[in-house]
């Protein structure tokens, strides 16, 4: 089967998780949701890790390749890592003994859907 023949499942509540800012007011599930994705975004070295990682060519990054970037030690540097896997941004897997880190597409468009603001019946 190929992927032009699959069918996507699941989307029936799509529109409301990802509504946008202005579409309607949060829900104070929905607003703690994404106060923990902002707060793990409101620090700039978590900032520069996310950007490094969603703009890496191949889709994923080393631990090794990011700590040299920053002046801070490796520890810190997972630590910030770490949090922005729990904040669900980013995702990793151990090879040998190093840690490869991707982001989660799903979870970058969910945000970028909740930012961009509604445009119809707005006028200049």
């Amino acid at each position: 089967m190929s992927k032009q023949e699959l069918e996507v499942i699941g989307q029936e509540g799509a529109a409301v998780c990802c509504q946008g800012l202005a579409a309607a007011p949060l829900d104070d599930e929905r607003a703690a949701e994404l106060a923990k994705v902002f707060k793990a975004l409101g620090d700039p070295v978590r900032l520069r890790l996310l950007s490094m990682i969603a703009s890496r060519e191949g889709g994923e990054v080393c631990v090794c390749e990011m700590t040299p970037a920053f002046d801070l030690s490796q520890p810190t540097i997972s630590h910030h890592l770490k949090l922005l896997r729990q904040a669900g941004l980013v995702d990793c897997e151990r090879r040998g003994t190093w840690v490869y880190y991707w982001a989660l597409p799903g979870a970058l468009d969910q945000l970028a859907g909740f930012l961009t603001p509604r445009t119809s019946g707005v006028t200049a």
